[in-house]
């Protein structure tokens, strides 16, 4: 009896002393590993220069003429305004060697070139001049866009006619004639003048007055100088003007 109550004691004691002491703990141990983040190079500092853009700079617009000027067609002048009447295709009008030269390339088609600014009661309107093949050159006095203008023109045949010009709408000139004959030039070659003095128009041609035309009862007293070229049926015709000269006589 003893004997069993001893061993029942030992089994007792051993399972205390066993309950007794905690278990050990397992302490996991995690590395941390170093990783070295890899950056990336600093940049080099950039100097942005400024982008030019290049830029197209016009010619200043040159001051107008005097009262009475030349105009030797170093440039075309913005000042003159090229006009159309009649014909399939706009005249071309280019500066070429010292001279304003008006390239029309379709039949009976008339160019009206007018300086617009000064106007003239009294002028004399000069100009070297030349055509080529078929086809007039010419002068404006009194341009008066409301009411018409005088103008003087020598063909490429040695003729010359006085008419009166009248816009009866854009790019339609009725004309009315004044005068003709025989320019005494030979052709369209050489400097023809045209004088707006009071109630008369002096026509001259190479210096030398071919004839003298009253004009009273047309009412044009005042108004714009110019220029013309035309073609006749056959075409294309070139006018050239190598200069022009406004004075008072």
């Amino acid at each position: 009896m003893k004997k069993y109550l001893l061993s029942g004691f030992l089994v007792f004691f051993i399972t205390a002393c066993t309950m007794g002491t905690p278990a050990p703990t397992a302490v996991i141990v995690i590395e941390a590993t170093a990783t070295q983040e890899t950056l990336p190079p600093t940049p080099e500092a950039v100097t942005v220069t400024p982008e030019i853009i290049a830029t197209a700079t016009l010619p200043p617009t040159p001051e107008p003429p005097p009262y009475y000027f030349s105009d030797e067609f170093d440039m075309l002048s913005p000042y003159w305004d090229f006009l159309q009447t009649g014909g399939g295709n706009p005249p071309a009008q280019t500066v070429e060697n010292g001279s304003l030269r008006v390239d029309i390339s379709s039949a009976d088609t008339w160019a009206v070139g007018i300086h617009t600014v000064n106007t003239y009661s009294n002028v004399f309107v000069r100009a070297t001049v030349s055509a080529n093949p078929s086809g007039s050159v010419g002068l404006i006095c009194r341009y008066d866009e409301s009411i018409g203008w005088f103008e003087y023109n020598v063909a490429s045949d040695g003729t010359y006619s006085v008419l009166i010009g009248e816009w009866l709408t854009d790019g339609i000139v009725q004309y009315k004639p004044i005068a003709s004959g025989d320019s005494r030039i030979g052709g369209v070659s050489g400097e023809i003048g045209l004088f707006c003095e009071d109630n008369f128009l002096r026509l001259y041609a190479n210096g030398t007055l071919i004839r003298n035309l009253e004009v009273t009862n047309y009412g044009l007293t005042e108004g714009y100088i110019g220029i013309t070229a035309s073609s006749f049926a056959d075409a294309p015709m070139t006018g050239v003007f190598e200069w022009v000269k406004v004075d008072s006589q």
